[in-house]
C-alpha cells in the first residue's frame, strides 16, 4: 500500500519537514524555471500568433468581454500583468496588514462564517417562530428585517402604515415587540442583526432593554446594527431627517456603544443597497467606503479617540453575479480601509484596521421567471463571498423576486451555505485564489477606481455636499441605465429573462395575514394603557432637550424603551426638532 502523500506545502500535519526541503530542490528548481521561461514567448507574441489563429478559426463569442462595471477582460493574463506587484506590500498574511487575505490568521479553517439568514414578517410572534426554525436549522445568528412603517418611524396603528404593516418585515412599535420577537433566544449567546436606519437608536435601545429584562450583561451581548444613514440618502431613500442631524444621531452611538455595548458592532456600513439601486460594483466599493470615512471624520470631529470605536465599524457588502469581481471588491475593500485607517488617521490599534464583513447575495440578481434558477445564482454568489473572505453571509431564497420567502426556501437557502462551507473544499485553506494573475490585477484596478472616487467626492466637499449635489444619484442612475440597456439589447444575457426562455409552473409564495395590523393595533393600545405615564413623558422630555441641545441622545432612547415609549412617540420628537427631509429635484 503506498504510504502518505507529502503535502504540497512542504510540511507534514505535526510540523515536521518533509523529505524533499526548500534547500534541496532550489537550484534544480531554478534551473527548470530558465528553461522554462526561455521557451515561453511574451504574452503580446502569442496573442499575434495562437491566438489570432484561434479565433481566426473560431471567432470570439459575441459577448460583453468585461465586468459588470465595465471593466475590460484580456484573453489572458499572465505574470506581465503584475509588473511591480509587491506581494509583502500588496498581500501580506491573513490576519496581518493590509489584511487582503482576510481579517483572521485562520479564516475559516478556525471558525465558519456566520450563517445569518434575513428574516422578518408578520407580528413579533411569527418571526419569533421563524427564528426558532432557523436556529434549529443550523443558522449560527440571526438577522432581522424590520416592515416599512418601523423603517420610517411610524407606529403600526398610524394613518401612514395603513397596508404595509408586517409585509416586508416584523413590526416592531415599542418594547414589548421586542420581547416578544426574541422570546426564548439568549441574547448573550446568538449575535442579532438588525437592519435599521433612521430609527436605529430607538431599536437599538429596544434591544439592549429587552437583554437587560433577560438579565443580561450588556457587556457580553453581541450583534450589530445597520445604523448607516448616509446610504439612505445614496441609495434606499428611506431617510426622516436632514443628513447633518441624521449623521449626529450616528455619531452618538460611536460615542456611547463602547461604553455600555462594547461587544455590539453599532454600524454596519452598507453598500448592499447601493448595489441594489443599479450601481456597479466599483460603485458600490467606493461610495461605501467613503461613507465609513464620513463617520470616521465626524466621529473624530466629535473629539473620540479612533481606536476606541473603529474596531466596531462593521461592512455590508452585496455579491453579484460576476464572481471575480465580486472576490476582487472584497480583498480591494480590506486593502483600502487598512491603508485609511493606520495610513491616514493614524489608528494604532490593529483591530481599527480590520475591514469586518457581512454579505448578503444579490437580490436585485434574482428572476421572477423561471424562479428556481436562482437557485444557481445564489450558490455562485455565496461561493464569491465566501473566496472573498467574507465574515457572515446570507443567502437569498430562490422565491424572493415573488414575495417573502417560504420556510422551504429560507432552509435550502441556508443549506446553500452549508454545501459550500462543508462539501466544496473551499474553506481547506486560506484565500486560495491568492496570486491568481487576473484576481491580483482586478483587485489592484479597483482600488485605483475607488481611489478615483474619493478623489471625487473630496472635490465636491465631502459626502454630505454629494449627496446635496446629487452626485451619487446621478452616478448610480447612469449605471443602471447602462445595465438595462445591456440587457434590452440582448448584449448582456439573463437566463430564463432575455435567454432561454419558457414557461414554468408558478411556485408557493408566503402571504402575509391581513389580521396583523390588527393584532398590532390591540398590542399598542395595550401597552399605552398599562404603562407608565409620567415615566414616559419625562423620558420623551429628556430626548427632546438632548436633541436640541446636541447632547448624546442614547441614554434618553434607553430611558425611553424601558417606559414602553413608541417608536413614532420617539420619532415624532425628533422631527419637531430636526425637521423632515426632503429630497431635491434634479435636474
Amino acid at each position: 500500500m503506498a504510504g502518505p502523500r507529502r503535502p504540497l506545502g512542504g510540511l507534514w500535519p505535526s510540523g515536521r519537514a518533509s523529505v524533499s526541503t526548500p534547500s534541496a530542490c532550489s537550484a534544480a528548481d531554478e534551473a527548470a524555471r530558465g528553461a522554462y521561461n526561455a521557451l515561453m514567448k511574451p504574452r503580446d507574441a502569442w496573442l499575434a500568433e495562437e491566438y489570432a489563429a484561434a479565433t481566426e478559426r473560431v471567432p470570439e463569442r459575441d459577448a460583453l468581454f468585461e465586468t459588470l462595471s465595465g471593466i475590460p477582460v484580456a484573453p489572458l493574463y499572465t505574470e506581465e500583468d503584475l509588473a511591480g506587484f509587491d506581494a509583502a506590500e500588496q498581500l501580506g498574511y491573513p490576519g496581518s496588514f493590509p489584511f487582503t487575505r482576510g481579517v483572521q490568521a485562520s479564516m475559516y479553517r478556525s471558525k465558519l462564517w456566520t450563517m445569518r439568514m434575513f428574516a422578518g414578517f408578520g407580528t413579533a410572534e411569527q418571526t419569533n417562530e421563524r427564528f426558532h426554525k432557523l436556529l434549529e436549522a443550523g443558522q449560527t445568528g440571526l438577522s432581522t428585517a424590520f416592515d416599512l412603517p418601523t423603517l420610517m418611524g411610524y407606529d403600526s396603528d398610524h394613518p401612514m402604515a395603513l397596508g404595509e404593516v408586517g409585509k416586508c418585515g416584523v413590526a416592531v412599535s415599542s418594547l414589548a415587540d421586542m420581547e416578544i420577537l426574541f422570546e426564548g433566544i439568549d441574547p448573550e449567546k446568538i449575535t442579532t442583526s438588525m437592519t435599521i436606519n433612521s430609527p436605529a437608536n430607538a431599536i437599538w435601545a429596544m434591544y439592549l432593554a429587552m437583554a437587560e429584562r433577560k438579565g443580561a450583561d450588556l457587556t457580553e451581548v453581541g450583534g450589530t446594527l445597520q445604523n448607516d444613514i448616509l446610504k439612505e440618502f445614496i441609495a434606499q431613500k428611506e431617510y426622516i431627517f436632514p443628513p447633518a442631524p441624521s449623521v449626529k444621531l450616528v455619531i452618538d452611538t460611536f460615542e456611547w456603544g463602547p461604553q455600555v455595548a462594547p461587544r455590539f458592532n453599532f454600524i454596519s456600513v452598507s453598500g448592499y443597497h447601493i448595489r441594489e439601486a443599479g450601481s456597479t460594483s466599483v460603485q458600490e466599493l467606493a461610495f461605501t467606503l467613503a461613507d465609513g470615512i464620513h463617520y470616521v471624520r465626524k466621529a473624530l470631529e466629535r473629539g473620540l479617540d479612533i481606536d476606541e470605536f473603529a474596531p466596531r465599524i462593521s461592512f455590508f457588502f452585496n455579491v453579484h453575479n460576476d464572481f471575480f469581481e465580486e472576490i476582487a471588491k472584497f480583498r480591494a475593500a480590506r486593502r483600502i480601509w487598512a491603508r485609511q485607517m493606520r495610513d491616514v488617521f493614524g489608528a494604532k490599534d490593529p483591530r481599527s484596521w480590520m475591514l469586518r464583513t457581512h454579505a448578503q447575495t444579490a437580490g436585485v440578481s434574482l428572476t421572477a421567471r423561471q424562479p428556481l434558477v436562482n437557485v444557481a445564482r445564489v450558490a455562485i454568489q455565496a461561493l464569491a463571498g465566501v473566496l472573498g473572505g467574507t465574515n457572515s453571509l446570507h443567502t437569498d431564497s430562490f422565491d424572493e423576486a415573488l414575495a417573502l420567502p417560504t420556510e422551504e426556501a429560507a432552509t435550502l437557502a441556508l443549506r446553500t451555505q452549508q454545501v459550500v462551507a462543508y462539501e466544496s473544499g473551499v474553506t481547506n485553506t486560506i484565500d486560495p485564489l491568492a496570486g491568481s494573475y487576473y484576481l491580483e490585477s482586478l483587485t489592484d484596478e479597483m482600488e485605483r477606481l475607488t481611489l478615483e472616487y474619493f478623489e471625487n467626492i473630496d472635490a465636491l466637499g465631502g459626502v454630505e455636499k454629494a449627496i446635496e449635489a446629487g452626485y451619487f444619484a446621478r452616478e448610480i442612475g447612469d449605471a443602471s441605465w447602462r445595465q438595462q440597456r445591456e440587457i434590452d439589447d440582448h448584449k448582456r444575457l439573463v437566463v430564463g429573462v432575455n435567454a432561454f426562455e419558457q414557461d414554468v409552473p408558478e411556485v408557493p409564495i408566503q402571504l402575509v395575514d391581513p389580521a396583523v395590523a390588527r393584532v398590532q393595533t390591540e398590542r399598542l393600545a395595550k401597552v399605552r394603557r398599562e404603562r407608565d405615564v409620567a415615566a414616559v413623558e419625562s423620558a420623551l422630555a429628556d430626548l427632546e432637550e438632548r436633541a436640541r441641545t446636541g447632547s448624546n441622545t442614547m441614554p434618553a432612547f434607553m430611558s425611553a424603551a424601558r417606559a414602553y415609549c413608541t417608536l413614532g412617540e420617539q420619532m415624532d420628537v425628533l422631527r419637531a426638532v430636526y425637521g423632515v427631509y426632503e429630497e431635491p429635484v434634479l435636474i
